[in-house]
């Protein structure tokens, strides 16, 4: 059987390649010596996030952080990028959401087991974190693009005998226990990541961090360079995904010393933590010399709040081979060859007969209609117009905004049948995110018999595919400024799915009126207190559903397929990760 080679992703037969590599437990096989040389001495770019959705069947993600990082290691592979990857292994996952009849959220352990995944690493490294020297493993995840780019994929783990038992559970959950549980895994994914990847021999050029948690790696470059700043500050970039001041944990003083002291001398830990105590994100400003949000809002609000600090917009993708389902990759593939290395080619979608796109999106349509009928034995109508709701549930998504004036809503469904499908998980500390999925399910039980609205459990990238390729409408309602950036109304629109959503995040960049979709509420920037936004909201949302939406949904199909057709070629070419890696590679990496 052919393989690829990982560099140039030429075909090679292992049988008769001239030139291979056992590296990791794994064999690699080359077309040339250049390439071979290349693998082994080429510098990399390390890729740090504490989350990673690579698989559902992998639940090492909460939502749009890790998936949107597994989405760059993706990209990456095709892009022939020379990458590797660093995360936890997160043995317990997220969590594993079970719901009651009455929306009441039953937190699960998402327990899964690496060696099924993936292969163990003989190589170990510690790291002291307080008065323990805990013992890191690395578990490899090769993923391989279709077009044989490789970007291997590091799980650190601490589940080790020679590790006490409280160490030991370092890296069994995602974003879980006390601050002090969060410190510690800072610990092993920044410091214990970066000694992983010199253990194992791989020369890193970068270092690209992906939200603050591994930061403290700047700290052990520092300690690598003699403290030379300027030296750390030319091999890292930071990307920010976070849209408010209080989401940046600042860890005290006093545990960060305790933990830390015998890692990182006391001069220099003195030198980053401030009067409150360490603060990752300051600590990744300080000592990258590339640092971007994730959309032009993002950057702006970083640029306040951070004014001393030169930030960039890379603004958010998704893989499009990934996230669009099988019917319109057919399509893609018959009218547009080339699109998913090339997705700017998807610009080219007005090649693509009215009749074909209906047709694709009506069988995925009816893949979703099928789940639905299979998980919760509701029978929703194909030919209906149905929007779907989807992302984790904490406050500021606000899930519960269309149901704020049920009487509008039932007055919109009479203009034309409405069927809701959501979905999403809380975080098991999150009460009012629970709260949240709690009052849909009863605004779903008083709308039943005038508006079929359902609600899908545990919430998966698998279970995200179905609902992003196969509901008519994407509804979006975030509280502004809280939405950095937002991914899955691009997922959607890689699909035709029409997006319906508040002013915020990526959408503020991809909307069109009419065009690409329709906006929920004003523009940012427009003068309005909290009270009149939210009037301003719930106008658009009720007006526009019954007199735009759904008469030009029902009755005037070739302007609906115009729009689903404008989607594609105005946000799916734009918005997607080989588009955003080509900048970093570019801007950043080189």
């Amino acid at each position: 059987m052919a393989a690829r080679d990982p560099v140039c992703g030429m075909p090679v037969d292992p049988a008769t390649a001239a030139y291979s590599v056992e590296v990791r437990g794994g064999t690699y096989y080359f077309s040339s010596e250049l390439c071979r040389d290349t693998f082994v001495e080429g510098e990399k770019i390390a890729y740090f996030s504490m989350e990673i959705g690579l698989e559902s069947d992998i639940p090492t993600y909460s939502g749009g952080l890790g998936v949107l990082a597994g989405d760059v290691i993706r990209s990456s592979a095709d892009l022939l990028i020379p990458m590797v990857a660093v995360t936890l292994v997160n043995r317990k996952g997220y969590v594993r959401q079970r719901l009651t009849p009455d929306g009441d959220q039953i937190d699960l352990p998402d327990e899964w087991d690496p060696r099924e995944h993936m292969r163990e690493l003989s190589r170990r490294v510690t790291v002291r974190i307080g008065d323990a020297n805990v013992a890191i493993r690395a578990w490899l995840y090769d993923y391989w693009s279709p077009v044989g780019g490789l970007v291997p994929v590091l799980f650190l783990d601490t589940d080790l005998p020679e590790n006490a038992p409280k160490d030991r559970g370092i890296t069994d959950h995602l974003y879980g226990g006390d601050q002090e549980y969060r410190l510690k895994q800072a610990i092993v994914l920044g410091i214990g990541g970066a000694r992983m990847l010199a253990a194992l021999g791989i020369r890193v050029g970068k270092y690209h961090i992906n939200e603050s948690h591994s930061s403290l790696l700047t700290l052990e470059l520092l300690k690598r360079r003699g403290m030379d700043e300027e030296k750390v500050q030319t091999h890292c970039i930071f990307t920010t995904h976070t849209p408010v001041a209080v989401a940046f944990e600042t860890f005290p003083r006093d545990m960060v010393v305790r933990l830390l002291a015998g890692e990182i001398p006391p001069t220099l830990l003195g030198e980053y933590i401030g009067e409150e105590g360490l603060a990752l994100a300051t600590l990744a400003f300080r000592l990258s010399r590339y640092v971007n949000g994730v959309t032009t809002a993002h950057m702006n609000f970083s640029r306040r709040l951070f004014p001393g600090f030169h930030i960039r917009a890379v603004t958010n993708g998704v893989h499009p081979h990934t996230w669009t389902s099988g019917p319109f990759r057919d399509l893609y593939d018959r009218y547009i060859a080339g699109w998913a290395q090339e997705p700017e080619l998807l610009v080219r979608v007005d090649e693509i007969p009215h009749e074909d796109i209906r047709h694709a999106h009506q069988q995925e349509k009816q893949v979703l209609v099928d789940y639905v009928r299979e998980k919760n034995g509701v029978d929703l109508d194909p030919l209906a117009l149905t929007i779907g709701f989807a992302r984790r549930a904490t406050a500021y998504k606000r899930a519960t905004l269309i149901f704020s004036d049920l009487e509008k809503l039932r007055e919109a469904g009479r203009r034309g049948a409405i069927q809701l499908v959501f979905s999403g998980k809380a975080h098991p500390a999150d009460a009012v995110g629970k709260q949240e999925i709690r009052e849909v399910h009863n605004a779903m039980r008083d709308l039943e018999g005038e508006v079929t609205a359902v609600y899908l459990e545990n919430y998966t990238m698998d279970l995200a595919s179905l609902m992003t390729a196969g509901v008519d409408v994407w509804l979006n309602t975030p509280l502004p400024p809280y939405e950095a950036s937002g991914t899955s109304g691009m997922k959607a629109a890689l699909n035709g799915v029409v997006n319906f959503s508040v002013l915020d995040g990526w959408w503020i960049e991809g909307w069109l009126e009419g065009t690409t979709g329709w906006a929920i509420g004003p523009g940012p920037g427009a003068p309005a207190s909290e009270a009149e936004r939210r009037a301003r909201e719930l106008q658009d949302l009720y007006s526009k559903l019954e007199y735009l939406i759904i008469p030009t949904y029902y009755h005037r199909r070739d302007e609906w397929t115009t729009i689903m057709r404008s989607s594609i070629a105005k946000i799916a070419y734009y918005f997607n990760t080989h588009r955003m890696m080509r900048r970093y590679a570019t801007e950043a990496y080189l």
